[in-house]
């Protein structure tokens, strides 16, 4: 007669179930919608694991360029981690991201969602926006949606002063001087006499 024993720690490692992991480096990929190409995205390495829900995670980075509907690019999105799951068709970003647009407005936050169905960015932390083409800073904004090149948004819960407004340095502070009165025509009719008041 024999027997045999077995590590406790060994039987639970073996029954446990190990998740099916696949692996891609260099990633480049493409998102069309009624036949049209509407971002790509590139990243170094996607981890992509199927035993939970098809999600996918972009652990080194990811970069997505959007295009309008000539297929240029009208913005730009970087981050330093992303996931998405495809049942949700949604991929949340987080660690320095960065949208910027062609007019050069930014919007810098520290974790969003991007609805790929909707077209749209959308947070419920603190966010910065940079607005170029207008001049201003805008600080101290608790979540915002956004369009994906950032046209319209729409800012939640500002903080006070949460507007500063960035005057041009190429511009002149000074007000210009005043223009020189107007020359009155000479028409030979004599002009009436001013009398002055008592």
């Amino acid at each position: 007669m024999c027997a045999c024993e077995n590590d406790v720690n060994e039987v639970r490692e073996l029954s446990r179930k190990r998740q099916n992991i696949e692996e891609g480096r260099n990633i480049e990929s493409y998102l069309s919608m009624n036949g049209k190409m509407r971002a790509h995205l590139t990243a170094p390495l996607l981890m992509r694991y199927v035993d939970s829900g098809n999600m996918a995670e972009f652990p080194k980075s990811l970069h997505v360029d959007f295009f309008n509907d000539s297929a240029k690019v009208e913005s730009q999105l970087r981050a330093l981690f992303g996931r998405y799951r495809e049942s949700e068709n949604k991929v949340y970003l987080r660690d320095s991201v960065v949208v910027f647009n062609t007019k050069g407005d930014t919007l810098f936050c520290e974790d969003l969602y991007w609805d790929q169905a909707a077209q749209k960015f959308y947070t419920n932390r603190k966010v910065i926006m940079s607005r170029t083409y207008r001049r201003t800073l805008i600080t101290g904004i608790n979540g915002m949606t956004a369009t994906q090149d950032l046209s319209n948004i729409t800012f939640f819960k500002p903080d006070p002063n949460s507007f500063f407004y960035i005057p041009d340095s190429t511009q002149s502070t000074t007000a210009p001087p005043p223009a020189p009165p107007a020359a009155v025509a000479d028409t030979g009719k004599k002009r009436p006499k001013l009398i002055p008041n008592p």
